[in-house]
């Protein structure tokens, strides 16, 4: 076997790995997948422009995020399912984590109670929470999660409802029945249960379950029945970065949920500028969808992020051989961005600001220029 030594090798070697369903709700996006391709092209088609004679003998990626110190700009974003893909689950990819120094993020779709997530945790948790239909089930995880020990509360504000990933039609998705999701109404155990029409166990229990009345007072509610900082994960446009600060976020999460909700939903690299220039300094906004690479971190950086999350790649990490695995997947990404931030004269992530990105207005600029 040739040796992994990127997030490819990892994708590409966990996709051999996995039984097909399992795979195929990992891995795919919605409808025509357009937005899914989008995320990653997106990243690919920044521009550099490295400065030179920049003394980078030494590199610091270090940074904060709500207070709290992680080794680089990189936090793992909340999946669910992790069982799926490894026994050990979320309980392997919290450790992983942990030895990589950065924050995991907790999905309320989690085959691991979220305690015992917590308990196996050596850093920074946070809890991410879909809103059930019934308030207090929503209010009784944000307590457990205090109770736990999460550091932030994760809201994602994207999800009125599952969008249409055919790839789960098709395949007729349903959880394993040996496994449960002790977060969830009766342990999950209607996502085990297979029906003859076509469709997806996810999306059925999503139907049911998900609130899709919420609205931005349903935010500020949340932020005012907790202690914990609120992270708004979903935002796309400047007027919901404006909304969800003035309704009590902390930060917020520009996503379009990997490519899995709305298709054609304009990918997140594009979105980030206009975010970031909107809330300014009044929140923290990290980025996800599409990260692949150490340059895309120092671009997403360089936009105004203060750390990118990443999804997918853990997952191939925990298949293929579980804590060890995510904290190599992650290992790599970091070992990229320090070299991308040497060649590029970054000897801290302060030095990567916006003119280290080839802009459209330069482009126009050049063009005018040659006319």
């Amino acid at each position: 076997m040739s040796p992994l030594i990127n997030l490819m090798d990892y994708e590409s070697a966990a996709g051999e790995r996995l039984a097909p369903m399992v795979h195929g709700y990992f891995a795919s996006g919605s409808d025509d997948q357009i937005t899914l391709r989008e995320n990653r092209h997106a990243w690919q088609a920044l521009r550099l422009r490295p400065r030179s004679f920049v003394d980078v003998s030494r590199v610091d990626m270090s940074t904060a995020v709500l207070g709290q110190p992680v080794s680089a700009p990189i936090l793992v974003a909340p999946m669910a399912f992790q069982q799926m893909a490894h026994e050990e689950g979320e309980r392997a990819t919290v450790q992983g984590t942990g030895r990589f120094g950065s924050v995991y993020i907790l999905s309320t779709i989690s085959n691991v109670p979220m305690e015992q997530v917590c308990a196996a945790a050596t850093g920074p948790v946070w809890f991410q929470l879909y809103v059930d239909r019934d308030r207090d089930l929503a209010l009784g995880l944000i307590r457990r999660a205090e109770k736990a020990g999460c550091k932030a509360l994760v809201l994602t504000v994207d999800t009125p409802r599952i969008g249409n990933r055919e790839s789960d039609v098709r395949d007729r998705f349903v959880m394993p029945a040996d496994l449960r999701l002790p977060n969830l109404r009766h342990d999950g155990v209607a996502l085990t249960q297979a029906s003859e029409a076509p469709g997806s166990a996810l999306a059925r229990f999503a139907a049911d379950s998900l609130d899709p009345s919420l609205t931005w007072k349903d935010l500020e509610w949340f932020a005012s029945q907790t202690s914990l900082p609120v992270v708004a994960k979903g935002i796309v446009r400047a007027d919901d970065a404006q909304r969800a600060v003035d309704h009590g976020a902390s930060a917020l999460v520009v996503s379009n949920h990997g490519g899995r909700q709305l298709d054609t939903t304009v990918p997140t690299a594009w979105a980030l500028p206009e975010v970031v220039a909107q809330v300014g300094a009044r929140a923290e906004v990290y980025v996800d969808g599409g990260i692949r690479r150490g340059t895309d971190v120092l671009k997403a950086v360089s936009l105004g992020a203060r750390a990118v999350l990443v999804g997918r790649p853990v997952l191939w990490g925990l298949a293929l051989s579980g804590s060890e695995g995510v904290n190599r997947v992650l290992s790599i990404l970091r070992q990229e961005l320090e070299l991308a931030m040497t060649l590029s004269g970054s000897p801290n992530l302060a030095a990567c600001t916006e003119d280290l990105i080839w802009s459209k207005r330069m482009v126009h600029e050049h063009e005018r220029v040659r006319s």
